[in-house]
Parts: C-alpha cells; structure tokens; sequence
C-alpha cells in the first residue's frame, strides 16, 4: 500500500506531500523527513495479491537489519524505499504487525515471509509509477530502503476506552487495517470490531485469503463492493454510503474509529462521525 496524491488516500507520497508526513511523524517522535541513512535488502515475495493482478503482495527480507524490524512499534507505519529509474521516493505501509517488544525471538525463529524477519507490503500496480516498477522485480532482487521506518501509525490508545470500534479502508488502505488487526487490536477486549471494506468487485479485494482469521479474532467484516457482478449479494455501493445506512451511534462517547483509504471517504465519513456526536480525536488515520 503506498502514499499517493492527498495524503488520506494513502497510496504514493509525492514530493510536496513529504512536508505533511514529516509533520506527522515528528508529533509522534519518529523520524521528522526523508531518511539521512539507507540500507539495501533483498525482496523475499513478489507476487500478485488479487485476481486481476491489481495489487501485489511485496515481502521484504530484514533478516540482516534487525534495527530496522525493530524501529517498527505502531501498525500503520511506513517504509520509505528509493527505487532505480524512479523520480522520487515511496512510502509504503508495512501490512505486517509490529513485532512483540519482548522477549526477543530465537535467530531460529527468524525465517519466511510471515516471520519476524520481513516486512510484508500490499502494492497498489499502477502502470508507469515506481510502484509498479516494484511489482516487476523479482525474490532476491536488493532494494534500497530507509535505515527506519517514519510516521506515527495508528494511536490506538486515543480510543482504549471504546466498547465499539468502527473501521473503514478502500483499496490498498486494506494493508496498514492488517498489521492492526494482527497485532491483536480486536483480541482479548470488550469491544466490537466492525470492518467496512470497500473495493470495485471481488477481484479486486485484498487478503479475502485472511478473512476467517481476521472474524476468529474477533472483527465483524463487511465487504462493500462498488461495481459487483450480478451474483453478489452483500452490501453495494461505497463505504461511506453504506455506513451511512446502517450506523446506529447511541453513544458517541463509547466509539472509536479507524479510517485508512480514499480522501473523499475518509472525509465523508469523518463528517458523518462528527455529525453524530463523536469527537475528532476519537477517529483515527496512520498520517
């Protein structure tokens, strides 16, 4: 998943867009601008994440940059990555969860793109962007990436409180929504979980693969799609639209909410959060 345009639309970060990440980043003490150190790492998985091939699943190997899988502490942070031929820096989120804090795992342990060795990615292939020119690389191909990972990620203790958690993500802004949801945010708690996750159709919807994991852990999904097939049953439409037709906000005190996605959602559905009684500082985004 990659920055791009306005920063809520989290996909490609743009050089005059470095400024507002960097304003994020240094409220929440992380790196304030583009990193001063570099590293290279190889890639451990390319290959397609949906069935029409529009997103891509990236892992990248940090076996040897244990420094680097440590700076990770918050899901919905970012890695920057410096690719050949490209333009201008990218910032990707890390859809995989930031490791434990402790105790530290056995160098046994640390192996395969689901361990703590690798950061895993959700890349949005838009032909002709240095996205896509990641998607075309292949395992074991070296990239170069920041020393440490940037942005504030999700601040999640904003909303410790909540009994019910609203959660909304479009396209590619599915994979920071994964390293929240697997890092045990819906687990162990007194607090519903709802997942509004918005796409074009089912070919298009990233890590259906997860969904039975992501439900055993307590988040109710709800696939919301915009232009289905004729044999789709569930919810039409867009995200915003359908939370609008099925919100029933008793207590806004009690909610909390987490958007990641398109700029018009994420405004829309702030407006109608706020709308209802709920304080701005209880909606979340990773920017």
């Amino acid at each position: 998943m990659l920055l791009r345009s306005a920063p809520r639309r989290l996909h490609l970060l743009r050089p005059h867009h470095l400024r507002l990440l960097s304003a994020a980043a240094l409220a929440s003490a992380a790196p304030a601008q583009l990193p001063t150190e570099w590293t290279e790492a190889p890639l451990a998985c390319v290959r397609p994440a949906t069935a029409d091939a529009s997103l891509f699943h990236v892992s990248l190997d940090l076996s040897a940059h244990r420094g680097l899988l440590a700076s990770h502490a918050a899901a919905g942070q970012f890695l920057p990555f410096r690719l050949p031929a490209a333009p201008y820096p990218i910032f990707l989120a890390i859809a995989s969860p930031p490791p434990p804090p402790a105790p530290a795992p056995a160098p046994e342990a640390l192996a395969g793109s689901g361990s703590p060795s690798c950061f895993d990615f959700l890349v949005k292939c838009l032909p002709g962007t240095p996205s896509a020119r990641l998607c075309d690389l292949r395992p074991g191909d070296l990239v170069h990436v920041g020393a440490s990972v940037v942005g504030r990620g999700f601040d999640v203790t904003r909303i410790a409180d909540a009994c019910d958690v609203l959660v909304f993500a479009t396209g590619s802004g599915i994979s920071p929504i994964r390293s929240l949801i697997e890092s045990g945010f819906a687990e162990n708690k007194k607090t519903g979980v709802s997942l509004f996750y918005g796409v074009r159709n089912l070919q298009r919807m990233g890590y259906q693969e997860r969904f039975h994991d992501w439900e055993s852990r307590g988040v109710k999904i709800v696939p919301v799609l915009s232009r289905p097939d004729g044999q789709w049953t569930g919810e039409r439409g867009y995200v915003q639209n359908v939370f609008s037709r099925m919100k029933n906000i008793v207590n806004p005190s009690s909610v909390g909410a987490i958007l990641c996605g398109h700029k018009q959602m994420t405004e829309e559905i702030t407006r109608v959060l706020v709308a209802d009684g709920l304080s701005k500082d209880r909606i979340l985004t990773n920017f």
